[in-house]
């Protein structure tokens, strides 16, 4: 028997990432556990997808320049301080196949978005934890996330983050990004979630990456408009770090169709992102007075449009709730897979009152009996 082919070591017991958003593959199922734009994909995306066509017969612009200048005028950076991705996933990959060396210190906080870490480690880097604690809102202490990156090739901030719903202001991200930069680390800030934020744009640091020799800011398409199926990503830094992942970018990762679609989504269709943003931010209080009639433990109301609530004080943890809200048609996140210690956690977000309703009466009914 011939030998067998193995792969790298960074690969050996690494499982695959675990996320939410996979209602589509049952029936009648209403699912809270993505972070879509409640409204859904534009209603006329299947025209905007169509207008495409015509150019699929030729290999996609590589560059993405016309992309890139749309994206340059609604963000307020230059067109060279863009790269495009294939989702924002795309980008969460580049960075340390670009940048991170073997066994290369990263500090992500935790929880967080599990790609971060994958990836990391399949390039060989060593992740270490920014525990975010219960007893801080699981908020992040700028100064024990600075002392930590001192000796670390890199940090990354998920904002607002991914379970847990909670912003940063701008002001403590630039005193990272600030004293990062005098340690010589870089500072990965994923916004893929910011946009569905009320004010985002007082909020965000992607127009300032030019200011700072350390920031990588991410983001995409797939939250804003409610469409996960076209893969659109793009970051923004300075100019030498945007040639360096252009390098390691994998040639037209962008096809022709996603290009376009997105070229007209962002020049023209941001005050639909915009209308969603207020509307859920609207509904998150109204839905979250409601649950605590209920003695559901929501919590105060998010910064954002999604929730990280503990089960615990009910009684079950997030594996028993989310079997017993499947079965009233509700699919929410089960957060255990971000880690053991929040085996009680799970995550939910807000769409309109209509949906939030039935969310609302399927809790209801597995707290109450009703």
């Amino acid at each position: 028997m011939k030998g067998r082919i193995l792969p790298r070591d960074e690969l050996s017991g690494l499982p695959k990432t675990v996320h939410g958003g996979q209602a589509w593959k049952l029936r009648d199922i209403e699912d809270y556990s993505h972070n879509l734009n409640p409204f859904g994909p534009p209603e006329d995306l299947g025209e905007i997808i169509a207008s495409a066509v015509g150019e699929v017969g030729h290999y996609p612009d590589d560059s993405c320049s016309e992309l890139k200048e749309t994206i340059s005028k609604t963000f307020n950076v230059s067109s060279e301080c863009i790269t495009i991705g294939a989702g924002s996933s795309d980008i969460i990959r580049n960075v340390p196949n670009t940048f991170f060396r073997h066994d290369d210190k990263i500090i992500i906080c935790k929880p967080s978005f599990a790609e971060y870490a994958q990836q990391c480690r399949i390039a060989g880097a060593s992740v270490s934890w920014n525990v975010l604690d219960k007893e801080n809102d699981f908020r992040i202490d700028p100064d024990r996330l600075i002392a930590a990156a001192s000796s670390a090739k890199a940090v990354y901030i998920c904002n607002p983050n991914n379970p847990t719903g909670r912003i940063e202001p701008r002001n403590n991200l630039i005193k990272i990004v600030r004293a990062c930069e005098e340690t010589g680390t870089l500072v990965f800030l994923d916004e893929t979630l910011l946009e569905l934020v009320p004010g985002y744009m007082d909020i965000t640091l992607s127009g300032s990456v030019d200011k700072f020799s350390n920031l990588i800011v991410a983001s995409s398409l797939t939250k804003s408009f409610a469409i996960p199926g076209i893969r659109i990503g793009f970051g923004f830094a300075n100019t030498d770090l945007i040639s360096e992942m252009e390098k390691v970018r994998m040639t037209w990762n962008v096809g022709q169709i996603e290009q376009t679609v997105a070229n007209v989504l962002i020049r023209d269709r941001m005050d639909y992102v915009d209308r969603a943003a207020a509307l859920m931010a609207e509904e998150s209080e109204i839905m979250n007075t409601s649950l605590k009639e209920i003695d559901f433990p929501a919590g105060p109301v998010s910064d954002s449009f999604f929730y990280f609530s503990s089960v615990e004080p009910l009684g079950m943890d997030a594996a028993e709730f989310k079997r017993k809200m499947l079965s009233k048609g509700i699919m929410i996140r089960d957060c255990s897979s971000f880690g053991e210690e929040y085996s009680h956690y799970i995550r939910y977000s807000v769409k309109d009152r209509e949906r939030n309703c039935r969310f609302i009466a399927a809790a209801d009914s597995v707290i109450n009996g009703r």
